[in-house]
């Protein structure tokens, strides 16, 4: 016969398991942008062909690297014979512009969701005196970039305490969040989501495959990213990128709203 539970056991949060024993420990595997020591750097190349996605250049007499192409995946960092690219935690990557997501190197960054929370909350105030409303398009991608979107809103992260809110309906939004290379089924969806977005409205490409196409670049049937179907105000790298790199996405996003609202006075 079992017991009955004990009045308030519940209620106080005791938990009733023996398992785990021991005291749990978060684990954080986040890769983030691969970082190249041009002093170690040889142009050996084999970091270019190792590449899965073409994301690795060599030009001006440098290796360069195009996060909006990188899934950093870390094959780079472990073909280079002399141990110049190492990968980092870096994770504020997002750009305004696609030719700024090419660089030669990276600085280790690591604030916490707090930290960018509270200053995405100040500055979504300052400009729009409420809360921002995001409408999230799956335009053909693996689902990554949904799960780290999902996670937004969990527990860790809840984002609803910063005053972002995803909705349902892009009648609603104020930015239209994408992920996906685009495929030839989802252009049309797209694109009629993004004329019912009311202005002034903001399209932010998250994920390699809607930065450039990632793993799908060039495939017969999807396009090169969503810069080919709609203009972007934001650039997200990652595969998928972790919630702080979106919520620093959105922070660039929130400055774009505010320069705006400055040169129309």
């Amino acid at each position: 016969m079992l017991k009955p539970i004990e009045t308030g056991v519940l209620r106080k949060g005791i938990v009733t398991s023996g398992y785990p024993k021991e005291r749990y420990e978060p684990y954080d595997g986040h890769q983030g942008a691969p970082h190249v020591d041009s002093s170690k750097c040889s142009l050996h190349k084999a970091c270019v062909e190792a590449c899965p996605t073409g994301a690795i250049l060599s030009f001006d007499g440098a290796i360069h690297i195009d996060l909006g192409a990188c899934i950093f995946c870390g094959e780079c960092s472990r073909s280079c014979p002399e141990g110049a690219i190492s990968i980092t935690k870096e994770f504020e990557l997002a750009t305004r512009k696609r030719q700024d997501l090419v660089v030669s190197g990276a600085v280790d960054r690591e604030p916490s969701t707090e930290t960018l929370g509270r200053r995405l909350e100040a500055k979504t105030q300052k400009a729009l005196g409420r809360s921002l409303s995001i409408r999230e398009v799956d335009a053909g991608s693996c689902n990554g970039c949904e799960v780290e979107v999902n996670s937004l809103t969990n527990a860790i992260h809840d984002i609803e305490r910063f005053g972002l809110h995803i909705v349902a309906s892009p009648r609603h939004a104020d930015v239209l969040l994408v992920t996906g290379p685009v495929t030839r089924n989802m252009e049309h969806a797209l694109l009629q989501t993004y004329k019912a977005v009311p202005d002034p409205k903001l399209v932010m490409a998250m994920g390699a495959c809607a930065c450039s196409g990632g793993i799908f670049k060039d495939s017969y049937a999807s396009g090169n990213g969503v810069d080919g179907v709609l203009p972007i105000d934001v650039y997200i790298p990652g595969c998928p990128p972790r919630p702080q790199a979106i919520i620093y996405a959105f922070m660039l996003a929130v400055d774009k709203v505010q320069a705006g609202k400055k040169r129309s006075r």
